[in-house]
């Protein structure tokens, strides 16, 4: 019997992430959440993109530039819709929805309606988060009953 996998990504997953989280979970069906990023917190966006040496993307959190509302949910949609290809080409079952700023209590509300195994926290690296325990993935651990797997983007890097 197929459990179910929620998957919380801020971004579109790369074919290399959908074919590590389908070889991790080959006979389980996926709910996808994509966060609308519509609130941002500069500090740590600054420090994570200076960890990265992305220079442009430091200065562009400096300087606000920023989507608007609208611009956010559309880009999640777009993130989700290709998550969702993603995993469908990897041979799994996938489905998912755009969510609030904050995908916590969409987590929560995902976990009690599927009765969900795992919750996959796919994010790009994240210095201060990480460093201070502020993550998604730290505050899902601390608030789920259920194993939490938070890795990085593109990489084979288990988040902690």
């Amino acid at each position: 019997m197929a459990r179910t996998i929620i998957v919380l990504t801020e971004d579109a997953l790369r074919p290399s992430d959908a074919a590590r989280i389908v070889a991790l979970y080959p006979e389980d069906a996926f709910e996808v959440l994509v966060p609308a990023d519509t609130e941002r917190n500069v500090v740590a966006e600054f420090v994570d993109s200076l960890g990265l040496l992305d220079l442009r993307a430091a200065w562009d959190a400096v300087v606000g530039r920023h989507p608007s509302a609208a611009e956010a949910r559309t880009e999640a949609a777009e993130a989700l819709a290709a998550s969702i290809a993603e995993l469908q080409a990897a041979g799994a079952q996938a489905q998912g929805h755009v969510v609030e700023d904050n995908p916590l209590p969409a987590v929560a509300k995902a976990i009690a309606g599927t009765d969900a195994a795992e919750l996959v926290v796919v994010t790009l690296p994240q210095m201060l988060e990480d460093t201070f325990h502020t993550s998604w993935a730290h505050r899902a651990r601390e608030e789920f009953g259920i194993p939490v797997l938070h890795f990085y983007t593109g990489t084979d890097f288990v988040g902690n």
